[in-house]
């Protein structure tokens, strides 16, 4: 296996990876009640599924996971589940 083969292959790891942490981040923000978001005093449903569902579409399209958007879309899924996610759990497991 030569370089090139490896970096292609890592590049593959990293985007699929990526490809499915937005992917989560998306079902799982779909799966909870708008009421839930304002609850956890935290931005809209609508606004959280249109950054995930947008980050998850701009991945597929330019399949690049160190472009600039990829990149912003990336920080923002991790956000979410850093953040919002554990907040609207705790709300619905009460």
């Amino acid at each position: 296996m030569n370089v090139f083969e490896l970096q292609g292959t890592v590049m593959l790891i990293v985007l699929l990876g990526l490809l499915a942490v937005k992917g989560f981040a998306l079902v799982t923000a779909l799966m909870f009640s708008a009421e839930a978001y304002e609850a956890a005093g935290k931005m809209t449903k609508v606004g959280w599924c249109a950054i995930l569902g947008l980050g998850f579409v701009v991945q597929l399209i330019f399949l690049q996971p160190v472009g600039i958007l990829n990149v912003v879309f990336t920080i923002a899924a991790f956000v979410y589940l850093a953040d919002v996610r554990p907040a609207l759990l705790g709300l619905t497991k009460r």
